[in-house]
């Protein structure tokens, strides 16, 4: 879609006002609430959004901006007023054509423009701001708003059908990869037979003896999360919600059932019934405590690791359950992240062709 399109060079300044916060609330000094009007600082998760504030609503600054962390370049679209933190500016569109359906198309390119500044570089001043040239897409000499609405509608619905539409961290899960990236965690070890009450090898079965079928049939290895074919033998079918890890300590979680090789070990539990967002973790917690201790000199057998110890959170001394469900959820949010973006990947390889 974007191979044929006609692109044009911008003035950040032609195209937006540059503003400055009517009031610069202090992230020391501040309240945040459940509710209220957003607090935009210069983070770059959750929208820029450290949480929300309950103030004079003359420091609102408008809705339907984008804000732009003056020592970051984090470009975030503002739908509603909200208030800011410190090196902020607020950018607003001269065109009354600028609404949420086409922001998105303008961060990917401002964020394009602004790559190869360093964190904290002294470069973002206003003046710098408004000098900075962006790429369009352009129709008769004119910027082709009408293109980049169809473009982010298509992308829009893509992620829809796809499941892959909601990034947005909620507090909780903000709060929760910022306890984890400021070690504030307490941890604790657990065996993994005090975990799950089934742990069993799978069986034999050679290659010749497969029969095609629909039943993903597990092995050692990496490569397709070590499922080697479909088939349809009579052999023992081990449930979904399971982890498998295999003689080279190998983990995947799956949440199908399968069929599994005397290569490879499966964990699940019947006594606990585990969220899938808890069994990722006890999938990492395992393979990390495992990690370079198997080879083919050294197989491991599932009945070598019932007391083998993962590291797990814990709060008063018990296994933190919801801090893990918390942590996956906003992991699998930011991954999905990357890959909304990756219409800015499409962006910049376009480009890239355009300068050649």
């Amino acid at each position: 879609m974007l191979s044929g399109v006609e692109w044009g060079e911008y003035r950040i300044g032609d195209l937006f006002e540059v503003l400055s916060y009517k009031k610069r609330f202090d992230a020391n000094k501040v309240t945040l609430h459940s509710s209220g009007h957003p607090y935009i600082v210069r983070t770059s998760a959750n929208n820029g959004c450290k949480g929300y504030l309950q103030e004079d609503e003359a420091y609102l600054n408008e809705g339907n901006t984008l804000s732009f962390g003056q020592d970051t370049a984090t470009v975030f679209y503002q739908k509603i007023p909200y208030f800011t933190g410190d090196k902020i500016k607020i950018l607003k569109c001269k065109d009354g054509r600028f609404k949420k359906e086409i922001a998105p198309f303008f961060i990917s390119t401002i964020d394009r423009a602004f790559s190869s500044f360093s964190w904290g570089s002294s470069s973002f001043s206003e003046k710098a701001i408004k000098a900075q040239l962006i790429s369009l897409p352009t129709r008769d000499g004119k910027i082709d708003f009408m293109f980049m609405e169809r473009f982010v509608a298509e992308l829009k619905a893509y992620l829809a059908v796809t499941g892959l539409s909601d990034y947005t961290l909620t507090p909780e899960e903000q709060q929760a990869i910022q306890d984890f990236q400021e070690g504030k965690l307490q941890w604790g070890k657990r065996t993994f037979r005090s975990i799950f009450n089934h742990i069993k090898q799978g069986r034999r079965l050679k290659k010749d003896d497969q029969q095609k079928g629909a039943l993903p049939f597990v092995m050692s290895g990496v490569s397709n999360t070590g499922v080697v074919n479909h088939i349809s033998n009579p052999i023992v079918i081990f449930p979904s919600n399971s982890i498998t890890i295999d003689i080279f300590g190998n983990s995947f979680y799956r949440n199908y059932s399968f069929g599994a090789g005397d290569d490879t070990g499966v964990y699940w539990s019947t006594e606990r019934k585990y969220s899938k967002a808890q069994m990722l973790f006890f999938t990492t917690a395992m393979g990390r405590s495992l990690f370079g201790q198997y080879s083919y000199g050294n197989k491991l057998r599932s009945s070598q690791s019932l007391n083998f110890k993962m590291s797990l959170i814990e709060k008063d001394g018990e296994i933190d359950y919801n801090y893990m469900e918390t942590f996956i959820r906003a992991i699998e949010k930011l991954v999905i992240r990357d890959v909304v973006l990756y219409a800015d990947r499409e962006l910049a390889a376009t480009q890239q062709v355009i300068n050649q």
